[in-house]
């Protein structure tokens, strides 16, 4: 998520692109299908889910997961049609092809090392028409190494929405970065560095600033401040301040470890967010037990 390892290009991106940052290297080779996007990498996501799940409930674990495909696209907020299983073959040959070269520390150990995103993949079943139906996903042990020792952070449902591959991005940064601070500050030269875009620096900003004005991010809030710098400000905290006061919701760590076993998987901070969202427009009403309600939610989030 801290490093562009993803292209944002819509078209078949064929660079080899190299990244420094601080003591991070990363080489990005792409295969003559181009490099793999920050849309592929919704299966990775999926699988990491699968494998967090599992973690979590004390399951085996193994680095070939089988999926159902129908179940990869839902979750990832795509269509199920025909030409969306064959966009879907193509981005499991860029995942596949893309191979990265990094010193990237995982685990507490910096190992550099060369891997591509998968393994390998294969079609395990499909139907009369060629559809695949089930697929089996072997992650590169890399990736596997990082998911077991937890070095992930969970995603608002929400991610799946954006489709300008720079919002997914930058959502990505701010995620990392950002977390639960009330906010963080980046100049603009560095985060065109970070997100990986071949833009020009003045069209990058501009594509920023209209980001700005458009506020699509969830869980985060963008503004431009002096200094040529870009903040990012958590939603939930501007939520708190809002409600500072005025009877707003308190909820104890405890209660908050109940919501993780409710919804294994959400981010906890995430959906007390997006309560506290819909508290708040509700009119602030009087509750009874603000951790009974709150419990109630996410229990509904879980079950859905």
């Amino acid at each position: 998520m801290e490093h562009p390892l993803f292209s944002l290009s819509t078209r078949p991106d064929r660079r080899i692109l190299n990244y420094t940052h601080n003591d991070t290297e990363i080489t990005v080779t792409p295969s003559v299908r181009g490099l793999a996007t920050i849309h592929d990498k919704d299966i990775l996501i999926f699988c990491i889910s699968q494998l967090m799940a599992a973690v979590n409930a004390g399951r085996a674990t193994a680095r070939t997961l089988h999926l159902r495909a129908h179940d990869l696209l839902v979750a990832t907020g795509r269509e199920t049609s025909g030409d969306a299983y064959r966009r879907l073959r193509d981005a499991f040959e860029r995942l596949a092809g893309t191979r990265i070269t990094t010193n990237i520390e995982v685990g507490g150990c910096e190992i550099t090392s060369g891997f591509g995103l998968i393994e390998r993949w294969e079609i395990v079943r499909a139907s009369k028409g060629g559809r695949m139906v089930s697929v089996a996903v072997t992650l590169s042990e890399w990736l596997y190494e990082a998911v077991l020792s937890k070095s992930v952070l969970t995603l608002s449902r929400e991610y799946f929405s954006l489709r300008k591959p720079l919002e997914r991005r930058l959502y990505e940064i701010a995620r990392k970065h950002c977390g639960r601070q009330e906010a963080w500050v980046i100049s603009v030269d560095v985060l065109l560095k970070k997100s990986g875009s071949a833009s020009p620096r003045r069209v990058f900003r501009a594509m920023v600033r209209e980001m700005i004005a458009a506020d699509p991010l969830p869980d985060y809030h963008i503004e431009e401040i002096e200094g040529d710098k870009i903040c990012f400000s958590s939603r939930a905290r501007m939520i708190e301040r809002e409600v500072a006061g005025q009877g707003g919701p308190s909820l104890s760590p405890a209660t908050l470890e109940k919501a993780r076993a409710l919804a294994p998987g959400w981010d906890v901070y995430a959906l007390e967010a997006e309560w506290r969202g819909y508290w708040h427009a509700s009119g602030r009403p009087r509750l009874r037990s603000a951790e009974a309600a709150f419990l109630g939610f996410v229990k509904g989030k879980g079950e859905a």
